[in-house]
């Protein structure tokens, strides 16, 4: 990830949309880029448009195994789970080292450049960890691992089952447990409350305090789920995030994942506490959630990423028009977000949730961009933001660069 080299795009955004853009590219970042330049000799050229590449800030790779089995028969999102119990059993490192090996490079193929893989998977202590990070540097993509604790059944229950393997047993033990893995080239290591059901209060405030003292990504599972918030209110007496403000926790290297099930007093707290707020459309519409009020979320002051979760689908162009498509249903209204606003989430934005200093075509940043290739019968056009995010997919990737390495090219 720390290549070199000279790239002359077609067209390019670099905040705006830009002609014959020259990337230079030294140790794996940005050098300088510069529009209006002829082609010179020894640049690879990008035809199409290039990118900053997508952040994928919430991935399950183990639960892709369940792509296509839970499309009949009916059922709600606990029923589901059911399933996905099932599917997170029996691993060992070197079958799912392969297994997300293939998860990684379908991401690439999408033009994903860095993923956070929210984990908890920990039969093996840190064997399954470890087996995502060495998929990832085998494929060549980022990696925040974002490992996760998990300590109960619920609110006011004990583990039960499968959910036996992914605890550490208290909140102390995950902690010694995570410091053992350790950042590296393509790597950072962060922390996840799996949810309020989950863990505990004191535990939740272990796992920040952990976060916090490494300046690691913090995420956490919030109000998915009606159950959740009704099972918080009748243990706690308060609703998931106002718990969480209670213990402290929330604040702008948070990041909550779905946020559906919030009141107009939630999104205030979240707001204002400049909580990221991660979207999973595909998946949420795969499981029946409802949606969420991501719209006042960001008026209220969250930035908004998204991620494919459970890997039905993987396409990150998808994930964030998605967003918008379900928002217009939900409230029937259009342009609840602008392109500009989608395309901010699935780059920057999604990047700074996962703790990489990537999203955008400028001097210094890492060097991780994509080119969304032309090819008949889609006719040449100008590079427009609401093309790209509602008339591209994954699909159109042409070329992928990481850390100023060529990973795609066709």
């Amino acid at each position: 990830m720390n290549g070199s080299g000279v790239w002359h795009a077609d067209q390019a955004w670099i905040g705006h949309r830009a002609d014959d853009v020259l990337i230079e590219v030294e140790g794996g970042r940005i050098k300088s880029v510069t529009e209006g330049v002829p082609v010179p000799a020894g640049a690879t050229r990008l035809e199409g448009w290039t990118i900053p590449g997508l952040a994928n800030v919430h991935s399950h790779a183990f639960q892709r195994t369940l792509r296509g089995t839970t499309e009949s028969g009916g059922g709600d999102f606990w029923e589901w789970r059911r399933e996905m119990y099932r599917a997170a059993e029996g691993w060992d490192p070197a079958t799912y080292a392969k297994e997300a090996s293939v998860v990684f490079r379908e991401m690439v193929a999408a033009g994903i450049t860095a993923v956070g893989e929210f984990h908890y998977l920990h039969e093996h202590g840190n064997g399954l960890g470890e087996a995502l990070i060495d998929a990832a540097r085998a494929v060549g993509i980022r990696i925040t691992l974002i490992d996760a604790c998990y300590l109960r059944g619920g609110l006011d229950r004990s583990l039960e089952g499968v959910q036996q393997t992914f605890s550490d047993g208290d909140a102390d033990l995950w902690a010694a447990r995570v410091d053992e893995l350790k950042d590296g080239e393509g790597v950072r290591i962060g922390a996840a409350i799996h949810s309020v059901r989950a863990v505990d209060a004191p535990s939740m405030r272990t796992v920040a305090a952990w976060a916090r003292k490494r300046n690691a990504p913090l995420h956490i599972h919030l109000a998915e789920q009606q159950a959740e918030v009704e099972e918080c209110l009748a243990v706690e007496g308060c609703t998931p995030p106002q718990l969480l403000e209670r213990e402290g926790i929330l604040g702008p290297d948070l990041t909550a994942v779905h946020a559906i099930q919030v009141t107009d007093d939630d999104v205030s707290l979240l707001g204002r506490h400049h909580v990221s707020i991660c979207a999973c459309a595909t998946t949420e519409r795969d499981l029946g959630d409802r949606v969420g009020p991501l719209r006042k979320l960001v008026e209220a002051g969250s930035p908004l990423c998204v991620g494919s979760d459970s890997n039905a689908v993987i396409d990150i162009l998808e994930e964030a028009r998605g967003v918008e498509l379900d928002q217009r249903r939900a409230t029937g209204r259009r342009v609840l977000h602008q392109p500009e606003d989608l395309f901010r989430a699935a780059t920057v934005d999604g990047m700074r949730a996962l703790g990489w200093d990537a999203g955008e075509l400028k001097p210094g940043l890492l060097a991780d961009f994509i080119t969304i290739g032309q090819q008949p019968p889609v006719l040449w056009r100008q590079l427009d933001l609401g093309y790209l995010m509602f008339g591209s997919s994954a699909h159109d990737v042409t070329n992928v660069v990481i850390g100023g390495t060529t990973l795609l090219s066709r």
